[in-house]
């Protein structure tokens, strides 16, 4: 609880990805230690979650299980400026099938510690295989560094011992609205090949409102105290989904603000259950 965040990121066994760990630009983020750690635009952070991720990625670096994969060549980084990209992996069991979490900030930082690497290691200790995304700020860049993620996940399925039917892509905030993009448009819009549809789609506190007629099945939670995300625009999101006959489902929990992460100790606790559940039913 008392180590300090840059003793983390300086670690030995991350290599140089461990600056990744935490966001980049450290306007986004407050406080030196893992206990003290404060992220704009979130509320509830866990910091027996964040020392218990961080022990995760230690451990499993130190056994030689690779804990981070860069998505882009060197070329493609040095060429880009790709270099803050790339996918943590949470494993689950072998060949089961995989997640990609995408946490918000807005499109200008990744909130990963609470937004996505939590999800993560919960979705593992389930079996499942999930991976964290590591994106560039800009709705457009960020879509793209998911839809390299997605390619990457399926190019690379037998080494990283996944199944790639019926995948899912989790997102809140900005990361919500990032699965959603993928999930509506599909890989080719972001500049790669088409890769097959994910089977659901899992959607935390964002106001899209864009509904195509394409959807996959779309879970959503949120809060009605939410200033960033109207719970109303995506209620009425999830009903004009089942418009289509798509499987779609809300929880709005009462009193709860923006960015409640897995909503440990809060009316929401629980969600990232019934979030997996859903999931699970979409897929044959």
């Amino acid at each position: 609880m008392n180590t300090r965040i840059e003793e983390v990121t300086g670690n030995p066994a991350f290599g140089d990805y461990g600056r990744l760990i935490f966001p980049v630009d450290s306007g986004y983020f407050s406080g030196d230690t893992l206990g003290g750690l404060s992220l704009t635009w979130y509320n509830y952070i866990d910091p027996d979650k964040t020392v218990e991720i961080c022990n995760y990625l230690k451990e499993q670096a130190a056994v030689g299980n690779p804990v981070f994969y860069d998505i882009y060549t060197d070329e493609e980084k040095a060429a880009a400026s790709k270099e803050d990209t790339g996918l943590f992996f949470f494993r689950g069991e072998p060949g089961a099938k995989f997640a990609v979490c995408n946490a918000g900030g807005g499109f200008a930082y990744v909130g990963a510690m609470h937004d996505s690497f939590p999800h993560a290691l919960e979705l593992s200790k389930k079996g499942y295989n999930a991976f964290a995304l590591i994106y560039r700020p800009g709705a457009q860049t960020a879509c793209e560094d998911l839809a390299r993620a997605i390619a990457y996940i399926h190019d690379h399925a037998d080494e990283l011992e996944v199944d790639v039917e019926g995948y899912s892509l989790w997102g809140g905030s900005a990361g919500a609205r990032m699965a959603a993009y993928l999930g509506s448009y599909g890989t080719a819009a972001f500049g790669e090949r088409e890769y097959p549809q994910p089977g659901a789609v899992i959607m935390q506190y964002t106001g899209h409102s864009e509904v195509l007629g394409t959807e996959p099945p779309t879970y959503a939670c949120v809060g009605t105290n939410d200033w960033i995300a109207s719970y109303s625009t995506m209620e009425r999101r999830i009903q004009r989904i089942k418009q289509s006959d798509t499987d779609a489902e809300i929880e709005v929990f009462q009193g709860l603000p923006h960015g409640f992460g897995l909503g440990t100790g809060t009316v929401a606790e629980g969600w990232l259950n019934r979030a997996a559940d859903f999931w699970e039913r979409q897929v044959p």
